[in-house]
């Protein structure tokens, strides 16, 4: 392990002389070029259907809204109806249906070799590599992060107050194609005879429409997620997440009098050290650091909130009132709508990502025999990381009178509007933002690396060297993030991550039977068991 640390670190120094003499033209004449090389692609994907003269949405959160409206009517409020189920899940109270020492053959999962059931290859009769705590908090570090700090003040900047009502919505319906992607990401999951795990839509759309008389057509798609879900960990999910964090971090520590100030490459460098000693352990050591991670930086984010919160006590009520004030007004359903969609799930990979397929990567790795429990656990995301975690942070924003409605504000001004409030309260609370902003883009890329490595697997095999090959390359973009100012990379890498969702909606739709179907497996088996208990 070590000797491929070293070796990592190694590639990785050559780069701090290129990171270094990177100029502004030099930026300039990059984003120009590539710019005009794919703005086409760009552009496609978010091109708009208008609505007023003025306002118009992207046709691809069309397609998200509705599909989630679908799932949440089609599978009769799991929103709901499988909340505290989940948190029970999580809990362990189910733990015994995993392990009671007799072994379910199910078809739920295979592997590459034979169509094996891996609840035969492994004693513990069952087959993964995490837990349900552990899969939970994997996908949370890559969906909890920016979205939840800049992205909110963006979108209430455009729509105002109002603008958090339709977030919390958003947030609801995304439960249940939550629910959906990762209950299919552990029905067709592959598991290689060392018991490494390897799932997604990928294999969803591949296998599960292939069992449809789709074969062809499901390995396209699969194919074009695959694509997208590697540009999108270069881009939104490493170089974004680690420019921002400089950004704020040289903001907090003086600005132009920062130590740090011209030397992104050097904080890159740092980051990308942390996160290549990460990820070279792959899933087990990720999820080893994000359930320790996750909850730390949400806990310390939500706490500052809290307390900002406590002091304004009074004002909450007033805070409320507004936002469902304005929630039906013009700027209201602009600002939710076009603000948190485009702005804050935009930049942030969606916030949540409900819909995209990436979560069911993480979630795929989890120990179980029932592919509907995880889908269970993974519809607590959006209500974490949107219904909650975002609402606080606009709370906070309306109370501490950080909003200019109609002012057009940058992800880097977003979080500062958002340290600004915390400020409000106590003065010291912008380093605790800073430290929080950087432990999430840690968090979300060592999460998005292993996003595109599954991706990256899927298309060029599994052997070590195409693991290091990729791994190396996603170190050397987190110092390039750091160090340069490439817009229209990460506007390109953007457009990615939105197309994620076309071949995935397809694949939710087609293959909802089977979801209902492993639900009420699940759902046997809980009532079976409840029924020895009495």
């Amino acid at each position: 392990m070590k000797s491929i640390q070293l070796l990592l670190i190694s590639v990785l120094l050559p780069i701090f002389a290129v990171a270094q003499e990177t100029s502004e033209t030099l930026d300039a004449r990059i984003n120009e070029n590539f710019r005009n090389a794919t703005s086409w692609f760009t552009d496609a994907i978010f091109a708009e259907i208008p609505i007023t003269d003025e306002v118009g949405i992207p046709w691809v959160l069309i397609v998200l809204i509705l599909g989630a409206s679908y799932f949440t009517i089609y599978f009769k409020l799991i929103n709901i109806r499988g909340f505290f189920t989940a948190i029970k899940v999580v809990k362990g109270d189910y733990d015994n249906l995993e392990t009671n020492h007799h072994v379910e053959v199910s078809e739920s999962v295979h592997t590459t070799a034979s169509n094996d059931n891996p609840d035969t290859i492994r004693v513990e009769g069952e087959a993964g590599e995490v837990s349900h705590f552990q899969a939970l908090t994997a996908a949370l570090s890559a969906t909890v992060g920016l979205g939840n700090i800049a992205g909110v003040a963006i979108a209430l900047s455009i729509g105002g107050p109002g603008a958090t009502f339709w977030m919390i919505l958003v947030g609801f319906l995304g439960m249940a194609s939550k629910f959906v992607e990762c209950t299919l990401g552990v029905k067709y999951r592959e598991v290689d005879e060392n018991g490494v795990i390897f799932g997604g839509p990928m294999y969803y759309l591949s296998k599960g429409l292939s069992e449809k008389g789709m074969k062809r057509f499901g390995k396209f798609l699969a194919v074009v997620f695959a694509i997208m879900c590697i540009g999108g960990s270069f881009g939104g999910g490493n170089m974004f997440q680690v420019n921002q964090a400089f950004q704020l971090f040289q903001y907090v520590t003086g600005g132009e009098e920062s130590l740090f100030y011209g030397k992104g490459w050097l904080f890159g460098f740092i980051m990308a050290t942390f996160v290549g000693i990460v990820i070279i352990g792959g899933i087990k050591k990720i999820a080893k650091v994000t359930d320790k991670v996750v909850p730390l930086m949400v806990a310390t984010y939500v706490i500052a909130i809290l307390i900002i919160l406590g002091i304004n006590y009074q004002s909450i009520p007033a805070a409320f009132g507004e936002i469902f004030n304005g929630a039906f007004s013009y700027k209201g359903v602009a600002g939710g709508f076009i603000g948190v969609m485009i702005q804050g799930f935009k930049r942030a990979a969606f916030s949540n990502e409900a819909g995209i397929g990436s979560s069911s990567i993480a979630h795929s790795a989890v120990k179980t025999k029932y592919a509907a429990s995880e889908g269970l656990v993974a519809l607590l995301e959006p209500f974490i990381d949107t219904v909650v975690v975002c609402t606080m942070t606009a709370l906070v924003l309306i109370i501490t009178g950080q909003i200019a409605v109609g002012t057009e504000v940058t992800f880097e001004q977003g979080a500062i509007l958002t340290s600004n409030a915390l400020e409000s309260g106590i003065s010291w609370f912008p380093y605790v933002l800073t430290i929080a902003v950087i432990l999430f883009a840690f968090s979300s890329m060592i999460s998005w690396s292993y996003y595109g490595h599954q991706a990256w697997s899927y298309l060029f095999g599994r052997s070590k060297k195409a693991e290091y090959i990729y791994k190396t390359i996603f170190c050397v973009f987190v110092i390039i993030g750091a160090a340069a100012s490439l817009q229209a990379v990460v506007d390109f890498a953007d457009a990615m991550v939105f197309s994620m969702l076309v071949p995935n909606m397809i694949g939710l739709y087609l293959l909802a039977p089977k979801v209902k179907q492993e639900l009420q497996r699940y759902r046997k088996a809980i009532k079976q068991k409840e029924t020895i208990n009495n």
